[in-house]
């Protein structure tokens, strides 16, 4: 059998297509490394825009097929499929929200330390200083986001978007918001398995108009299940901020939540660790702190597991009540609140190589 060529291995490889693109692998420029050795023998190097184990996996059976058409099943060949870098990623390379520039999860080991605080107060803090922002309720079991931006009765409309009907979301505090909780009865539990709630959180990405955007702030249910999975395969996250409180048990549950981005099969960057309910400090006592949860315990979780730390939010009495209020404290810009946010902003945006100036 004649030696093969790499003109004939690019060739093969131009039949194999990336699912999510529509393109082939040659085409979007995805072959990154092609070694012959003997006569039949090829070592290749390709990337997925799905960063997931299993959509790996498919690309890789693609190729050998491919190289089976073209050169019999005899033909020996190595495959390597890694994910495309974030820094790759261009308009072309996305299929979901290709118009926002970074795609940004806040997750929590457990529930209630805070993590639509500190979501919904990201998104309006970054849109405060002129970015153009959304953001996506995917606590599909529980949002809160709706309340939290006081459009609880609001009903997101259909428009015809290039010959689709898509969903609008709704603007609040110069920040696009879509929620699960928009389209089910505030007074009712949303008892949804895996599966639906996986494709109803797939569709506040696909199904809506997000436009452009520089930051997509998400926010996680807690834990670590399927909404999370399907989140990694499907949106093109940036990365992912963790939030905790400073109590062992929280922080017990933040270390999985980091251990859950950092898999093989996820590889998501955490940017940052934040701290919520880090001290109590009494009105009529502003210069005392109290640690009721316990001190520094996100600070050392942080440092122990290399990651950064954003800062940290105090217990105050005025956030609960924003929020309950629908306006998040950071519209309160002469406010503790708002002052401990800022800090945590220009955190998140210096690990994004973005200046709060």
């Amino acid at each position: 059998m004649a030696t093969i060529s790499r003109e004939q291995v690019l060739e093969a490889l131009s039949k194999v297509m990336e699912p999510d693109l529509g393109k082939d692998v040659v085409a979007l420029n995805f072959v990154e490394e092609i070694a012959l050795g003997g006569e039949q023998d090829i070592h290749v190097v390709v990337k997925s825009s799905n960063p997931a184990m299993h959509a790996r996996s498919r690309m890789k059976e693609a190729v050998l097929f491919a190289f089976e058409r073209a050169f019999g099943k005899g033909i020996k060949a190595e495959v390597v499929v890694v994910a495309l870098k974030q820094e790759e990623r261009t308009t072309e390379t996305r299929k979901v929200l290709p118009g926002v520039e970074h795609v940004i999860a806040v997750a929590s080991g457990k529930g209630g330390v805070g993590k639509s605080t500190v979501a919904a107060n990201l998104a309006v803090g970054l849109a405060q200083l002129g970015y153009k922002v959304g953001l996506c309720d995917a606590d599909i079991h529980g949002p809160s986001v709706p309340t939290m931006f006081d459009v609880v009765h609001e009903k997101p409309r259909a428009i015809e978007l290039n010959g689709k009907q898509v969903i609008e979301p709704i603007e609040q505090y110069g920040v696009k918001v879509l929620s699960i909780g928009f389209f089910a009865d505030p007074d009712q539990a949303i008892a949804w398995r895996g599966a639906m709630a996986s494709r109803a959180l797939t569709q506040l990405f696909t199904d809506a108009h997000w436009g452009e955007l520089d930051f997509m702030i998400v926010d996680l249910p807690p834990g670590t299940g399927d909404i999370h999975l399907s989140l990694v395969q499907e949106v093109p996250l940036t990365g992912a901020v963790v939030v905790s409180t400073p109590q062992e048990v929280a922080l017990a549950d933040a270390r999985k939540g980091v251990g859950l981005f950092r898999l093989d099969s996820i590889n998501v960057k955490v940017l940052g660790i934040v701290e919520n309910m880090a001290y109590f400090t009494p009105p009529d006592a502003p210069e005392k702190q109290y640690y009721i949860f316990g001190q520094d315990g996100a600070k050392r979780l942080a440092d122990s597991l290399q990651v950064p730390f954003l800062g940290e939010l105090p217990l105050i009495q005025s956030v609960r009540e924003a929020g309950d209020a629908g306006r998040p404290a950071a519209l309160q810009t002469n406010s503790p609140a708002a002052s401990a946010i800022r800090p945590i902003l220009a955190n998140l945006l210096k690990e994004l190589g973005k200046s709060i100036d």
